[in-house]
């Protein structure tokens, strides 16, 4: 089997402040860890050993609902945040898309052309 890993997806058009961006890393991470524990037992205890993730940028909302809508198709599980509105972004607003963790190949048919954030 190939690797695991996960990728975070993140709108860099809502111009978030590091910290913001980095605890939207984090739930999304998070989200999509305790998805993929539930829904695939083994595909969560191989990616827990080294919890490989990958923080890529995406321009908008619109590559978001593509990248979902790829996820879908390849079965690959996804989590997206939306943001509370307590601070810099209005309330609602989707911040952040996670993929797995999942093998790396599939991921890498989602993600793989987008640049590291």
């Amino acid at each position: 089997m190939a690797g695991i890993k996960q990728v975070i997806a993140v709108r860099t058009d809502l111009q978030m402040g590091k910290g913001k961006i980095a605890a939207q890393v984090a739930h999304a991470s998070l989200l999509g860890a305790e998805n993929v524990r539930k829904s695939n037992p083994a595909w969560f205890k191989e990616w827990w050993d080294g919890q490989e993730k990958v923080v890529v940028k995406v321009d908008s909302l619109k590559e978001i609902e593509e990248i979902k809508k790829l996820a879908i198709s390849l079965n690959v599980p996804w989590s997206e945040v939306s943001d509370a509105g307590h601070t810099q972004i209005e309330p609602g607003t989707t911040t952040c898309i996670s993929l797995g963790p999942a093998p790396e190949s599939l991921i890498d048919k989602i993600t793989g052309k987008h640049k590291l954030l």
